[in-house]
């Protein structure tokens, strides 16, 4: 029996589906983080090997695989491809070529462009760990090509919309509060402490004042149970959504508008000005949603709010739930296309 392997490698977690050749999901398995970008090739590797291993233990059927595709946080690059191409080969005994397919994660969520006969373009939008978006045009063979991208840069300079950036205008907006405050004086700042985000925050570090937060944040990642800093900002991603959703707390609210400004920014990049040469028209595309924070209904509609206030109203919006497994479905039409193209 052919069977065919999608891997889908997050920042969170690496998730793997196995389907035979009609696009039956014969096993799926989920894994640990494995981000090219943060992480040293050897630890994303291991990540994806041990998840392949585990999907393969729930599938009766033995590899070999007759295709793969693998979309992978933090390849941003041909040279990024060209480098992890070598050892994810060897590991799936696939020589590099069409059965091997090697991108951004972001490419998993453009194939609902696929069942849509009336349009022929799609922006993927991932708001996970990390935020990108990514448009992509169908040609008349069924191929998908990438036009442009949009963000992906990392926590350090980007991923706004996504947990990092959530996480990071948290803290920016308590500390901005305080500072204003401050020059209020009297109870000003004592009453900020009043916000249930605020008092979570507070909470998750350890810490009774706000100006403590920075302290917190900027600690060297070396410690007994301390997080790496960028997890720090990441891990109050749910404390905001709940503060927001569960609390209706003002300040929670303010900054998922925020941030999903920013993430509607980065779209709206994407759909550029009229004549632009690889910019997509919103009325005639689908918008794809992938990642953690997106998979929230209310954030998804903040996001799509600000885009409809730019102009920009795509004629189909979906959310992927799991990219893996509509990876491998989109992998087998694609072989069985190609194939059919062949004769």
């Amino acid at each position: 029996m052919a069977l065919y392997l999608c891997v889908d490698c997050g920042g969170s977690k690496t998730s793997a589906a196995i389907c035979d050749a009609t696009g039956t999901i014969l096993a799926r398995a989920t894994g640990g983080p494995s981000n090219f970008a943060y992480l040293p090739p050897a630890q994303s590797l291991a990540a994806i090997d041990s998840t392949i291993n585990a999907a393969l233990l729930a599938c009766s059927c033995p590899a070999p695989f007759a295709a793969a595709s693998l979309g992978i946080s933090g390849v941003d690059s041909p040279a990024a491809i060209a480098s992890i191409t070598p050892a994810l080969s060897s590991l799936l005994a696939i020589p590099p070529g069409p059965n091997l397919h090697i991108a951004n994660d972001t490419h998993l969520l453009a194939s609902p462009v696929l069942t849509h006969p009336d349009i022929s373009h799609a922006v993927a939008v991932i708001a996970g760990t990390g935020a990108i978006a990514v448009s992509f045009r169908q040609h008349p063979d069924g191929s998908i090509e990438e036009l442009a991208r949009v963000g992906g840069w990392g926590w350090i300079l980007g991923d706004e919309g996504g947990g990092f950036g959530v996480g990071r205008e948290t803290v920016r907006q308590i500390l901005a509060q305080w500072d204003r405050a401050s020059v209020v004086g009297g109870e000003s700042q004592s009453q900020l402490v009043e916000s249930p985000l605020t008092r979570r925050v507070l909470e998750t570090f350890g810490v009774t004042s706000v100006p403590e937060i920075l302290r917190a944040v900027h600690l060297p990642d070396e410690g007994v149970d301390r997080l790496p800093r960028e997890k720090r900002l990441s891990s109050l991603a749910p404390l905001v959504f709940e503060a927001a959703f569960g609390d209706s707390d003002p300040l929670a609210l303010r900054i998922l508008r925020t941030c999903a400004g920013h993430l509607a920014e980065q779209v709206a990049v994407l759909l550029g000005v009229e004549g632009a040469q690889r910019a997509v028209k919103a009325q005639e595309s689908v918008v794809c949603f992938g990642g953690s924070l997106v998979a929230i209904e209310r954030y998804r509609a903040l996001v799509l709010d600000d885009l409809k206030q730019r102009g920009h109203v795509f004629r189909y919006v979906e959310f992927v739930d799991d990219p893996a497994a509509v990876g491998a479905k989109g992998l087998v039409a694609a072989v069985k296309l190609a194939a059919h193209d062949g004769k």
